[in-house]
């Protein structure tokens, strides 16, 4: 079992994994925990398409660019700002990037 400890030594300053290798479904259900977030089958869904986004683009995605490529997969009802709010609140493209293991957006504070 992943303790925080050991979580912060592979982090950056910013709390974002330094590399993808570590990230495991424990690693993201440890950095959920600590946004306030509880995973469930809809976070996944985006984790995935996170992670997608960068293994194509190379890049996490701003919050714009996350929106349009959720839409583009899952339609319009889950592609749009307001779900994606719900599931990862405050900013979804950091939130959800630093849950899914990716590097912090580029665009993001």
């Amino acid at each position: 079992m992943l303790t925080e400890d050991a979580l912060t030594a592979l982090c950056d300053d910013n709390g974002f994994l330094l590399t993808r290798e570590p990230w495991t479904a424990e690693v993201a259900i440890l950095f959920a925990q600590q946004e306030g977030i509880e995973l469930e089958a809809p976070h996944w869904e985006i984790i995935s398409l996170l992670q997608n986004f960068h293994t194509t683009y190379g890049d996490s995605p701003a919050n714009r660019a996350l929106v349009n490529f959720v839409r583009q997969h899952l339609g319009p009802d889950k592609g749009n700002s307001l779900y994606l709010m719900g599931l990862f609140p405050g900013s979804p493209a950091r939130v959800g990037s630093r849950i899914a293991g990716l590097p912090k957006p580029k665009n993001c504070l």
